[in-house]
């Protein structure tokens, strides 16, 4: 699911892109595979469900689970989730259910991308809009409302499970080769809901950043560049930077890999996605910075104040097992980070 002016190339010289409109031009339809991104987790059925779902009307379709650990009812975290996937997903049906209107009069929808490369099929709730901003827009886009293509509704059952009833068939259909258009109402692509995403802004000599992401390590995302620290580090007569969190202040540095992290010192490095990470070497930079998803976060010159603080350690026995171990003071406890 690459942006078609920029996929990377096959063996024979075609983009995916290419690729997939070749196929068509000799008769080709369908998908053959499927990338699914949810916040249903494993506890539940859910997730099988979908699969099998998909694979009673395709059999043959290959689905490809992105995640299923979005927090509940974070759209805003799953369509970051998917963005952050977009560029590396097969060209192919890509199923996206975080929704938390479920039942209610959201849309569901199917967005074709790439000139047909591939489709994202979800609420219009603004969890596809990062992804497809980022591939390179909409091209045609349908709202679900065809019967012959959901499951067959039953009178005893609830209008809750989406994801089973319309996504997943749908999803299906498409790569079985049913057309688009067959699917529903076409709608105008310019009207389906927006991702809202914050920016980073200047305020006077700081950067005011949020954090978008925790991740399992307890990294924190910003929505900041590398090029935005630099020019913040330009603008002091210190090249050093301190990032300010409510009252704290921490000096960071600037690295190329989280073990370049210097103890005591929070890092910045740039991550897989192409932004800043707040990071601290093999250790939680949310639980020991009490950060969380959403949370304000200054970066500014270290010269325009001189008190910094180190992130404190102090070596205690382990309860019960006679080992020492590193953790924070107490009057500085962590904060877990946002599930």
């Amino acid at each position: 699911m690459t942006d078609p002016s920029a996929d990377s190339q096959t063996a024979d010289g075609q983009t995916a892109s290419q690729q997939a409109s070749v196929r068509r031009a000799n008769g080709a339809t369908g998908y053959g595979t499927v990338s699914f991104l949810s916040d249903y987790g494993h506890d539940d059925e859910f997730v099988g469900v979908v699969h099998s779902v998909i694979a009673a009307i395709a059999p043959d379709v290959r689905v490809v689970d992105v995640t299923h650990g979005i927090a509940r009812h974070d759209v805003r975290a799953g369509g970051l989730a998917l963005a952050r996937a977009a560029q590396y997903l097969l060209p192919g049906v890509v199923l996206a259910v975080v929704d938390p209107g479920v039942g209610t009069t959201r849309r569901a929808v199917a967005v074709e991308v790439g000139g047909g490369a591939s489709v994202l099929v979800g609420p219009d709730n603004g969890l596809l809009a990062p992804a497809v901003a980022l591939v390179g827009g909409a091209g045609r886009a349908v709202e679900l409302t065809s019967e012959q293509y959901r499951l067959m509704p039953q009178a005893d059952l609830g209008a809750t499970f989406d994801g089973r009833d319309v996504f997943a068939p749908a999803a299906a259909h498409l790569c079985c080769g049913v057309p688009l258009e067959a699917l529903g109402a076409p709608i105008d692509p310019a009207a389906l809901t927006p991702g809202m995403l914050p920016v980073s802004q200047r305020e006077g000599a700081d950067l005011v950043a949020e954090v978008l992401w925790v991740d399992h390590f307890g990294n924190c995302q910003l929505n900041v560049a590398m090029s935005e620290v630099d020019e913040i580090a330009a603008g002091g007569g210190d090249p050093a930077l301190r990032v300010l969190l409510g009252d704290e202040s921490h000096t960071v540095q600037p690295a190329q890999a989280y073990a370049d992290v210097a103890p005591g010192r929070v890092g910045l490095v740039i991550d897989s996605s192409g932004l800043v990470s707040l990071t601290l070497p093999q250790r939680s930079a949310a639980a020991e910075l009490g950060l969380h998803e959403g949370d304000e976060v200054r970066l500014t010159p270290a010269d325009r104040d001189n008190s910094t603080q180190p992130i404190p350690v102090q070596l205690r026995q382990r309860t019960g097992a006679g080992q020492p171990r590193e953790q924070t003071q107490p009057d500085q406890q962590p904060k877990g980070a946002k599930q």
